[in-house]
This record gives C-alpha cells, sequence and structure tokens, in this order.
C-alpha cells in the first residue's frame, strides 16, 4: 500500500458515504425513508439489486474459486433469470397492489400474524447473521493480507454504512450502490485486461483460453445427477432457481429495492435487467479468476496464498519440511513455464499439441499434490488453521503484481461491495423490525415522524448488532464459506410459505404455520446430518438442494394438513 493507493481508497469511500447523506437527509415520513418514496427508476432498481446481490465475497472468493476449480460454479446462478420472471409477473403485481412496506404484511392479509411474524423472525435471524458476515469475510481477509486490526476494520466498514444508511434510508441505499456498482465494475474491467498485458508478449486471449482449456478450468456444463456435486446444471435450475426466487422474491433486503421502483413496469425492468446482466457479470469475474490461474502459469506461486499460514509455520519445527517443498515448487514452475511457452509457440502455428497438453496437465497435478502436502504440514501446526485458501487468491495477486493507485481502487472495490450488501441488509432489518414487528404490536397511535425515528433507531441497532456478529466471527469455523449456506436453511420455507399464498388458495392460515414450523425443523436436521457434521467438499448433500426441499416440503404438508383440517371439521360437523 503506496500513498496513492491509501489517497485513491480513502477519497472513494469517503466520496460515496458523503453523497449518500447529502442527496438523501430529511425523510418526512415512512415511505420516504423506507421505499425511497417510490421514486427509483428501473435502471436505479436494477443497479441496486445487482449491488446488493454482489458482496465483498462475490469479488474475493469467486476468482479464487475459479482459480482452483475452473468455471463451473456459473452453474450457481443458471435459476436466477427464470426466477426474475417469475417474480416479475407474481411477487410484484401482488407487493404493489397490496402497497406494501415489507414483503412479510402480505403473509398477515393472506394468513394471519403468527404466520407473518414468524416468517419475519427467520429472515432476522438469517439476514442479521449474514450482514455480520458481509462485514467480516472482507475483514478477516483484509486484516491477514494487510496485517491491519480485524476488529477495528469490522468497526470501520459498519460505521461507513450506518452514516449514510441511517441518514438517507432506502433512498440513500439505492443513490450509494449506483456509484458503487460503477466502481465495482471499473476496477474489475481494468484488472482483468490488465491481467491479460502482463501475460506474455506473444500470448493471444485465445492461447490463455487454450492454457485454461488444458488444465480442466473452462469446464461449464456439469448435467451428472450427483447429489454430492454443489454446483451442476441442475442444482442450479432447480435448487439455485428456488434459492433465487425466494432470495429476490421474500427477502426484505432485495424485496425492499424494487418496492422503491416507480411503478411495477419499473419494478419490473428493473429486476428483468438484473436477470439479463448476472450471469454474464458471474461469468466475467470467474473469468477473471481463471485469467489469474493463467498468469500464474508464468509466474512464481506460493505453496498457500493465506499469509497467516506461512508465518504460523515459519514459527514451528515444520518450517524446514515446509521451505523443501517450496523449493519443490519453484522448479516445479519453472518447467511449467517453460512448457507453457512452448505450448504456446505450436498454438501459434494453429497446432494444439496433445502430447505438451498430457504434460502441463501432469505438471499441473504435481503441483496440486505439493499444495495438498502443504496443508498437510499447516494443519500439523495448527488443527483449526483454514487450509483452503481460495479466497485469499485473488487478493494476494491484487497486492503482489497490481502497479501503485489500482491497489486502492481494488481494495474500494472489495468494501464498497462490503458496504453495499451490508447497507440493504440493515434497511432490510430496520424496516422489518420496525414494521412487521414494532408497529404491529405497540396499540396506541403514533405519528408518522415517530416511526421513522423508530426505523432509523432499528437501523443503528442492527448496525451495531451485525458489526458485534463481526467482531466474533473468530469463534467460528469455515464462516466465509457459510454466507450461501444460511440462507438457504431458511429461505426453502420461506418461500414455501410465499408459494402457496400466491398459488395454493384453499390452504389457511393454521395449515401453513405449522407446516413451515415442521419444514423448518426438518431442514434444521437435513443440513446437520447431511452437510454439517462433513468436512467441507465431502457433504452428503450439496446446500443448494435445501432451497428446493425446504420450499417442496413447506407446500406438500400446508396441502395435506389443510386436507387433514377440513376432513376434520367434516366429522366434527
Amino acid at each position: 500500500m503506496q500513498q496513492l493507493d491509501w489517497i485513491v481508497l480513502s477519497v472513494t469511500l469517503l466520496f460515496i458515504v458523503f453523497y449518500g447523506v447529502y442527496k438523501t437527509k430529511g425523510s418526512k415520513n415512512v415511505e420516504d425513508y423506507i421505499l425511497g418514496n417510490k421514486e427509483t427508476p428501473w435502471w436505479t432498481v436494477g443497479l441496486s439489486v445487482m449491488a446488493t446481490q454482489a458482496s465483498a465475497i462475490t469479488f474475493l472468493s469467486t476468482p479464487g474459486q475459479a482459480y482452483h476449480d475452473g468455471m463451473g460454479f456459473v452453474q450457481f446462478y443458471f435459476g436466477l433469470p427464470i426466477a426474475m420472471v417469475v417474480i416479475s409477473m407474481t411477487f410484484i403485481p401482488i407487493y404493489h397492489k397490496l402497497k406494501v412496506f415489507t414483503a412479510y404484511e402480505y403473509l398477515e392479509q393472506r394468513f394471519d400474524l403468527k404466520t407473518r411474524s414468524f416468517t419475519a423472525i427467520l429472515f432476522l435471524i438469517q439476514r442479521g447473521l449474514g450482514t455480520g458476515l458481509t462485514i467480516y469475510a472482507p475483514s478477516i481477509i483484509l486484516s491477514s493480507i494487510l496485517g491491519w486490526n480485524l476488529t477495528m476494520l469490522n468497526i470501520i466498514i459498519g460505521i461507513l454504512v450506518i452514516i449514510y444508511t441511517f441518514a438517507g434510508g432506502t433512498k440513500a441505499v439505492n443513490v450509494t450502490q449506483k456509484q458503487q456498482m460503477f466502481v465495482i465494475m471499473l476496477g474489475m474491467f481494468i484488472t482483468f485486461f490488465l491481467i491479460l498485458h502482463l501475460l506474455p508478449n506473444d500470448m493471444t486471449f485465445s492461447n490463455a483460453m487454450h492454457i485454461a482449456g488444458a488444465n480442466d478450468k473452462m469446464n461449464i456444463l456439469d448435467f451428472s445427477f450427483d447429489p454430492e456435486n454443489r454446483y451442476t446444471f441442475w442444482s442450479g435450475i432447480t435448487g439455485g432457481f428456488f434459492l433465487m426466487l425466494s432470495y429476490f422474491g421474500t427477502d426484505q433486503s432485495q424485496v425492499g429495492r424494487y418496492l422503491s421502483g416507480k411503478s411495477d413496469r419499473e419494478s419490473q425492468m428493473g429486476l428483468i435487467m438484473n436477470g439479463f446482466l448476472k450471469v454474464p457479470m458471474q461469468f466475467f469475474i470467474l473469468l477473471t479468476g481463471v485469467m489469474v490461474f493463467v498468469f500464474f502459469q508464468f509466474n512464481p506461486v506460493p505453496l498457500n496464498f493465506n499469509p497467516v499460514n506461512k508465518a504460523a509455520i515459519e514459527k514451528s519445527k515444520y518450517a524446514d519440511e515446509y521451505h523443501s517443498l517450496e523449493k519443490q515448487l519453484a522448479q516445479l514452475s519453472e518447467e511449467k513455464k517453460e512448457f507453457n511457452l512452448l505450448y504456446i509457440d505450436h498454438l501459434n502455428q494453429n497446432y494444439d499439441n496433445p502430447i505438451l497438453r498430457k504434460k502441463l496437465i501432469s505438471l499441473s497435478g504435481k503441483e496440486k499434490d505439493l499444495h495438498e502436502e502443504a496443508k498437510v504440514i499447516i494443519s500439523k501446526v495448527d488443527e483449526k488453521a483454514e487450509t483452503n485458501d481460495k479466497d485469499y487468491v485473488f487478493i494476494y495477486f491484487i497486492l503482489h503484481y497490481l502497479p501503485s493507485g489500482l491497489i486502492g481502487l481494488l481494495l474500494a472495490v472489495i468494501l464498497s461491495a462490503a458496504m453495499s450488501s451490508s447497507a440493504s441488509g440493515l434497511t432490510a432489518l430496520a424496516s422489518t423490525t420496525a414494521i412487521d414487528i414494532y408497529k404491529r404490536n405497540i396499540k396506541e397511535e403514533k405519528s408518522e415522524k415517530h416511526f421513522v425515528n423508530a426505523t432509523k433507531s432499528f437501523t443503528l441497532l442492527w448496525g451495531i448488532i451485525a458489526i458485534g456478529f463481526a467482531c466474533v466471527g473468530t469463534l467460528f469455523e469455515n464462516l466465509i464459506q457459510l454466507v450461501n449456506i444460511v440462507g438457504s436453511i431458511f429461505y426453502g420455507t420461506v418461500l414455501g410459505v410465499f408459494l402457496v399464498g400466491f398459488y395454493i388458495k384453499f390452504v389457511k392460515a393454521n395449515a401453513i404455520f405449522y407446516s413451515a414450523v415442521v419444514s423448518q425443523i426438518t431442514i434444521f436436521f437435513i443440513y446437520y446430518y447431511t452437510i454439517h457434521i462433513y468436512p467441507t467438499g465431502q457433504e452428503k448433500l450439496g446446500y443448494l438442494w435445501l432451497n428446493f426441499i425446504g420450499a417442496s416440503l413447506t407446500v406438500i404438508l400446508s396441502i395435506l394438513t389443510q386436507l387433514i383440517l377440513r376432513r376434520k371439521q367434516k366429522v366434527i360437523a
């Protein structure tokens, strides 16, 4: 970090915060504070929806995911465009017609208060934890790489988000997310083209893709039906569809984004924009990770990208053993560079040499073996150490190979993403607490100003809670990998409740409430016995399937329960 990097980072983040406060101060009523007075144009809705989902994890972990496992992760998003169409056709017209502030208001009108309260509480639990994770995830990585104090970094990110979210509510979130998306995409595009520039001079983008393909990084589609595979075409279309349908259709952090649209049509166009752009955006971020992999075919690569593990080994009795592996890796890297350059020469002569391709695959296999041996040594030093270094690959590349100024911009990208998703989480938590819990349960009449102040107070409260979650994050293992899993545990049940409300009219309040409770408890058991007790990568069920199971179980149980209750009523009659 040079002085220029600090200037770029500080100016970018402070501009976003103060611009958000300046443009949105002085909300007069609840509709203005929670829904931005319904004045948001469709393109702002679309950008805000994209920025809410694009947390810092997207820009830290996704390139690392592609570096290690290739492009297959993009299948996770295959259900998203379909979900956008369904939400635009069904969810949005109903929400706008009923003029709700939160998604859960609809459930009381359709069912009863206890169903509304139950789903709102499920949302508050998972989004409260999730917002803490969106702060903690980039903090733990940046603190490891840069040596910054973890707790202080959590607090700084949290306070920056609270300042403009408290001041301007949803309007502030929408306004700042436009700036954040601009910073994010500018930084990623510059980085992508700079990676291509840093590759050997005679190497074309086509050559880079061939090298990636030779190392199995371009296998985009997996049509297998194995439930243990996390990312397949089928898990993306089914489990991914239900996850996206629940996230965008029932999670207030997203519902609040498009409820602020000027009209049904503006909200629908914003979501359709997200449906068109999200998969290409994720493809591009994954492709950036693949290009980082190609870059390291010609440059030295560390045994483990996490500097904390390296520091721990240097102080241990296993340092010499680790250094021996580093020497082997250095020799292998030189050999790998030589054969990759030779492979490029053949490609430039329009000849894809199968012998060289096999040699490259063999060298990559040897490199993987060395990385695995390094993980074993790291585990010997500290059994609880996180040996999975996927989340550190991209930030390592940024800090070691990008020029001064661009490092600050990329760090601004990561922190902007953390702020955008955290801000949406805070506004959603505050509005749900204020509208679905506080306002619904107080008996005396209160003024609009009172509820605006109450929502602001809840914003501050949830901001402090989220910072607290982030600060105690070190009490848990593998927290970063839990971001999507946490949502999948809760989203299926909540989605099932909404699907029944929208499409199965004969199911009444008691049937859906008790079915949702049973379904959620069942999902807890399924998660524990098929995912939680197994090491990462050895789970018996891909977590995406929890969304499909939870939604299906809720729907089926509610239908059966309603039929049983109806039969009992007939017998009594």
